[in-house]
């Protein structure tokens, strides 16, 4: 949903509707998906913000799209913190190495491992 957005910058609305038209999902699945699409988008700024900080020479809109929607729906979890950062985080390279290119696992986990110490740090996400 969140590639679906940012691609099209259809309304949040309209993406919820033609995605869940061709998918099937238990209630607690879809839920869980849509929730975290409403929060990865509504707090966009902030999390794309935290992207760029520790993206080092990478602009977030310069990313491959799909990088930066991985990047974007982990750090919604991660400041979320009801996940394990490690368990964010490699999921989030499984995604990125198997929807984006060979060096995007390696481009995911240095990113998030980097907004993951910073949280910490601040005192807004668990230790992993």
């Amino acid at each position: 949903m969140l590639y679906q957005r940012d691609l099209t910058e259809a309304s949040t609305q309209e993406v919820r509707g033609t995605f869940w038209q061709n998918r099937r999902a238990d209630r607690e699945t879809r839920d869980f998906a849509d929730r975290l699409f409403r929060e990865s988008d509504q707090q966009r700024s902030r999390i794309d913000e935290l992207i760029g900080r520790h993206a080092r020479r990478w602009k977030v809109e310069r990313m491959a799209a799909v990088d930066r929607n991985v990047l974007r729906l982990a750090v919604c979890e991660l400041l979320l913190g009801e996940a394990p950062p490690a368990v964010v985080i490699d999921e989030a390279i499984e995604v990125a190495r198997k929807f984006s290119g060979t060096d995007s696992g390696d481009f995911v986990n240095g990113i998030l491992d980097s907004v993951r110490k910073q949280l910490e740090a601040d005192g807004n996400g668990e230790k992993s």
